[in-house]
């Protein structure tokens, strides 16, 4: 592959309980990019996506084996700060999930959190996520109110702006579009072509067409295994396997 992976899966498997959700699993993310995991439901690609700031941790019943590289580094290596992992591995869901705080506070957080005490430090990093989430000019005269009163969309942008506000390197996003119309998911696409000049982000999406149009790589997975991984115009118009090519035109899935 031709540009620096920034995460680098090897032989990754994971269970839950006896149920075998990722069959050896190896995939270099690359830098400054968009990757899209695509595949029907159930095929493991959330599960996947969880795995890079290890979320699945929190599930009782999840086994993992493998390696996961973030700039060459083992995730799972022991002594693993896992508050900075996810600090610079942020994560946007699938719903909007801002917290009953304000537009302000909800940015400031994530900074306060990680010891940032310095109001106008804060009043920068704020300005600076929600510009680079393209909603600054849509609340920098409502920072003050309650996050809940925005448009879906906008508050789907606005976790984003918190995600970025800790600085992260890499930004999952788990179908982060589903519960949006049809303008407020164009502006995220929008948004996800902008963020890779500065961010690495590895998206999740049902969408062929929003897989298509967002990202440069993309690995299509089936029944818990990556069938095939490439750049996103060579798995879309010249698949190597046959089962990528059926899902592709729609013949399932």
């Amino acid at each position: 592959m031709p540009d620096t992976p920034i995460i680098a899966a090897h032989h990754v498997n994971l269970w839950y309980d006896e149920t075998h959700a990722l069959q050896d699993i190896s995939i270099d993310i690359p830098q400054n990019k968009v990757t899209a995991l695509i595949g029907p439901s159930g095929c493991g690609k959330s599960t996947l996506l969880r795995c890079f700031d290890r979320l699945n941790d929190l599930i009782d019943c999840v086994k993992i084996e493998g390696e996961i590289l973030l700039d060459g580094v083992n995730i799972h290596a022991p002594g693993t700060d896992v508050v900075s992992l996810r600090k610079r591995v942020g994560m946007v869901f699938q719903k909007p999930n801002p917290f009953p705080k304000s537009i302000y506070d909800n940015v400031a957080y994530g900074p306060q959190v990680h010891g940032v005490k310095d109001k106008r430090e804060l009043d920068r990093i704020v300005e600076r996520s929600l510009r680079h989430a393209a909603l600054w000019e849509e609340v920098k005269d409502r920072l003050a109110d309650s996050a809940l009163g925005l448009s879906g969309g906008q508050q789907q942008r606005l976790c984003i702006a918190r995600t970025l506000a800790v600085g992260p390197e890499v930004i999952l996003m788990d179908e982060p579009c589903s519960a949006l119309d049809p303008i407020a998911t164009a502006k995220i696409e929008n948004l996800i072509d902008m963020l890779k000049k500065d961010y690495t982000v590895i998206i999740v999406t049902h969408n062929m067409q929003q897989a298509a149009r967002v990202s440069d790589y993309a690995g299509f997975m089936y029944l818990g295994k990556l069938v095939e991984f490439g750049q996103t115009s060579q798995i879309f118009e010249h698949p190597n396997e046959t089962l990528t090519e059926n899902y592709i035109t729609g013949r399932f899935g």
